[in-house]
């Protein structure tokens, strides 16, 4: 039984699999205290799988116990994955600092969307996740037994 959804190529399933099974420390650009905002229930769920989840807003604001930083270039420590919750106009630009911090992922998540940006991701050598959120992606690992 394939673990790959209809019409999606294997390479990008198992990618997101990677992504979320082979990483610790995700630093999640958009992050607030905005409980309306859909990044601070996505690094909620990351939480609740084992993550370590890194804000990265201009507030620098504390996030779920989480120390914030205002840059990807202020977080001083490694991150495994940049996750995406900017605008698609903006995104280019954060997949540039993820590569220069030295991230091993970017994920933008649902509807964010920079083709451009996500072959320079790829091109640099890192895992790219387009158009997908963990939140929605670990439930389906974990009902497949992979998370």
């Amino acid at each position: 039984m394939s673990d790959v959804a209809a019409g999606e190529p294997a390479t990008e399933q198992e990618t997101v699999r990677r992504v979320l099974q082979d990483t610790e420390t995700w630093a999640v650009v958009g992050l607030s205290n905005n409980t309306e905002r859909a990044a601070y229930g996505v690094a909620r769920v990351l939480q609740q799988h084992g993550k370590r989840v890194v804000p990265v807003h201009p507030s620098a604001e504390t996030v779920h116990g989480e120390q914030g930083y205002a840059t990807l270039a202020d977080v001083p420590f490694l991150v495994d994955v940049v996750d995406v919750f900017v605008r698609s106009e903006l995104a280019g630009d954060v997949a540039d600092q993820a590569v220069a911090i030295g991230a091993k992922a970017v994920w933008f998540q649902l509807d964010v969307i920079d083709e451009d940006a996500a072959r320079r991701v790829r091109d640099a050598g890192l895992d790219m996740v387009m158009d997908r959120c963990p939140a929605i992606e670990l439930p389906r690992l974990a009902a497949r037994g992979e998370a």
